[in-house]
């Protein structure tokens, strides 16, 4: 809504939406795929070169590793045991590409982090997430107007980083 673009239509492995916005033209793309499948839909783009740095693609995943309430942009990096980054890396022959690391918090103990993001959100968790909504759009909007490190230098320390981050700023 914040942009007014139209509505999702099936793409391929995504439902996709774009238009111009006053950061320039977006293509947004939502897997259709189970995660571990998500580089599915990126099927069209790939690296030219070996170590090529993908700059005009942010990549928006759930991660357990830091906690709920929280973002993280990065520049790229491993996928850390998370399937669908996994996929995306695949798909696009390299891990250098930007990416929004959404808070969803740890696993409950007991439960496995794959049935765990298959879950709804508790209400709590859903409402610490929606509140950020806006910062993330900030965030991206900063992305795409003046790349990622100038938006991970504003807004990675607004989004309460996790003292046990595992990837430095």
């Amino acid at each position: 809504m914040r942009w007014h673009l139209p509505r999702f239509r099936r793409e391929g492995a995504a439902r996709a939406a774009g238009g111009e916005t006053p950061f320039g033209r977006v293509h947004l793309l939502k897997p259709q795929t189970y995660m571990n499948r998500s580089g599915a839909a990126l099927s069209g783009l790939r690296a030219t070169e070996p170590g090529q740095v993908i700059t005009d693609l942010l990549v928006l995943v759930d991660d357990f590793a830091i906690p709920t309430g929280t973002f993280r942009l990065r520049p790229g990096g491993s996928a850390g045991g998370h399937n669908g980054l996994k996929s995306v890396e695949a798909a696009l022959g390299t891990q250098a590409y930007p990416r929004l690391r959404i808070g969803v918090g740890p696993a409950p103990e007991g439960t496995s982090h794959r049935d765990y993001v298959l879950e709804p959100m508790e209400t709590e968790e859903r409402r610490a997430v929606e509140e950020l909504l806006p910062l993330m759009c900030e965030a991206v909007e900063c992305w795409m107007a003046e790349g990622i490190d100038k938006a991970m230098a504003r807004f990675n320390r607004k989004a309460k980083p996790a003292e046990d981050d595992p990837e430095p700023s």
